[in-house]
């Protein structure tokens, strides 16, 4: 069975750190893109970043460029991703997901979806 655990959610004040780790099983690491979205309550899943070990592309939301860093540990099949001067508007539920192959911002890209993990940053 394929599954994506997510994890590394927490609690920090404005302008801390947290990492979120995705652990990816079932299927052949190496032949999918990992991206991780999140979801405001009534707001439309966006996503934060991507990474491909196809082409080795990375994806940042613009939002998230200089401050979120995306990176793979394949002999680990995780994917980390460092958010670092997190503000209260990076406030959500953070979800990891996989394609097959290549990057993309839009969620319908994504064939497998882990739960999420909430990151909540007071001001």
């Amino acid at each position: 069975d394929v599954q994506l655990q997510a994890s590394g959610g927490g609690l920090v004040t404005a302008g801390g750190s947290l990492r979120l780790s995705c652990v990816a099983s079932g299927f052949t690491f190496d032949d999918y893109a990992i991206g991780w979205f999140r979801q405001a309550p009534g707001k439309e899943r966006e996503g934060a970043s991507c990474i491909s070990r196809h082409d080795r592309s990375t994806y940042y939301l613009e939002s998230a460029k200089g401050r979120f860093t995306i990176s793979s540990d394949n002999a680990k099949n995780t994917v980390n991703l460092q958010m670092n001067r997190l503000q209260p508007e990076d406030t959500t539920v953070y979800f990891c997901a996989a394609a097959k192959t290549f990057c993309s911002s839009y969620n319908s890209w994504f064939d497998y979806w882990g739960q999420g993990t909430l990151v909540t940053v007071s001001s």
